[in-house]
């Protein structure tokens, strides 16, 4: 067997000068199927890690359980701190949370109710992934998160709002991007203000061997900007792209016959229910409020 006493444990399974290498590492650490996994075998993981840190591998272990117990390591502990994190903040369910979260924004963007709920959800959820994943050695107080949060999340909501009324009379597609320019205008508040503290005190910086030189403020403030533009970046394919595609399916015969039976069940549904209650007028326009909610998109 092979002898992995000196196997090094922190070292990329893959090249990171490449693109391949760098796109294969985190793939392998943004595994959502890592989420489902029991505490007891993160805490499983994390030991092996540390034991090979230590240059004490277990008999019988393999260099591929070594890399599993690593990717394990990655995706569920802090790389400052060493603790577990919140599930909900890790990167592992960035995927499942994320899309679900756009899923309803995108869906739920009609009245405005509904608009200052899911921004206020996706704000919270945003804050604490931040926050999960916040460099330990620029601690931040309570104030501040509480700052940040609050800030964040009031310009999403007065985004979202305000364009939300801004395109009543737009064309639907206009409508329907408003999630994402309120996302857009969020993240560029909340990311600087949940980081700050690396933007005013700068983070450490290394030589190639791990050698701490000193802190920079500018290496700060640059990788805290590619934060920021890489979370747009990601949001841009589903809130932007999906909206023109829905849009052009509606011009299909199989969605307006969806569409139409939407209509007629709500039509009937309403009749049925309160056939007592409701004038003329407010059938007509309760049959519509009920057609928008019954169809996606």
């Amino acid at each position: 067997m092979m002898d992995l006493s000196s196997f090094d444990i922190d070292a990329p399974r893959w090249d990171q000068s490449t693109f391949m290498g760098r796109l294969k590492h985190f793939f392998n650490i943004t595994d959502c199927t890592t989420a489902l996994l029991p505490d007891s075998r993160l805490d499983e993981a994390k030991a092996l890690v540390e034991s090979c840190r230590a240059g004490s591998v277990p008999p019988g272990t393999t260099e591929e359980k070594l890399y599993y117990a690593k990717k394990l390591y990655d995706s569920a502990f802090h790389p400052d701190t060493g603790d577990r994190m919140n599930i909900i903040g890790r990167m592992s369910f960035q995927v499942p949370g994320g899309m679900a979260i756009t899923g309803c924004m995108l869906q739920f963007y009609r009245t405005v109710p509904a608009v200052v709920f899911w921004q206020w959800v996706n704000q919270s959820f945003n804050a604490l992934v931040n926050y999960t994943n916040r460099n330990a050695a620029s601690p931040i107080t309570p104030k501040q998160i509480g700052v940040a949060y609050f800030t964040a999340t009031s310009t999403a909501l007065a985004t979202a709002v305000g364009l939300n009324l801004y395109t009543k009379k737009a064309p639907p597609l206009v409508a329907r991007w408003v999630p994402f320019a309120a996302v857009a205008a969020a993240n560029c508040v909340n990311i600087p203000m949940m980081r700050q503290q690396e933007i005013l005190n700068g983070i450490a910086v290394t030589d190639e061997n791990g050698n701490k030189l000193g802190h920079s403020k500018k290496a700060a403030t640059k990788g805290i900007t590619q934060v920021v533009i890489s979370r747009i970046t990601m949001a841009a394919p589903g809130m932007i792209i999906l909206p023109i595609i829905m849009q052009r399916l509606e011009k299909y015969k199989f969605m307006q016959d969806t569409s139409k039976q939407s209509v007629d069940a709500s039509e009937e549904r309403v009749y049925f229910e309160d056939k007592n209650t409701f004038s003329n007028g407010n059938f007509n326009l309760l049959c519509i409020f009920s057609s928008n909610l019954s169809f996606f998109f």
